[in-house]
């Protein structure tokens, strides 16, 4: 099983503030699998760490207004187009790249709101599996992604 995997939830630093969001259980899984990680803020060229960004009427700008659509789409069109055929991908919640049920609401409150971020849509829109860390269950096998796959 190949499966796409947000860098940092396996541990490593790319996170926006310069952390990073380890999950043990998403790491147990993927042990016998073939893993693609990535971070599509990194791949657009974005420094490690950044200025928070969120997704506001359909587009991911800074708090200070400043308009990043373009940059983070690239970096998820990267992400697609490197990524070969997976099975599965494992994403972070909330992120506005990444976020799989819902995102922060723009205003830069903490509040998170249905949605997705841009290179889950992406994923989603090509038919590929995708859940969050928060969903993962440590006994997901075969059956497990089956039945996602056949969910609306």
């Amino acid at each position: 099983m190949r499966v796409l995997v947000s860098a940092c939830l396996l541990g490593r630093n790319c996170k926006y503030s310069g952390g990073n969001n380890r999950n043990e259980r998403v790491i147990s899984f993927l042990k016998d699998k073939e893993v693609i990680p990535v971070c599509p803020e990194v791949e657009a060229g974005l420094p490690v760490p950044r200025p928070p960004v969120e997704i506001r009427k359909g587009r991911v700008v800074r708090k200070d207004g400043r308009d990043m659509d373009e940059i983070y789409r690239l970096g998820a069109a990267r992400v697609f187009s490197r990524m070969g055929k997976v099975d599965l991908a494992i994403l972070k919640s909330g992120s506005p790249t990444c976020g799989v049920h819902d995102i922060y609401d723009g205003t830069f409150s903490g509040k998170k709101i249905k949605g997705r971020g841009v290179l889950a849509e992406a994923l989603v829109r090509a038919g590929v599996p995708v859940v969050d860390e928060k969903e993962l269950l440590s006994d997901w096998d075969a059956e497990g992604l089956t039945a996602f796959r056949d969910k609306p």
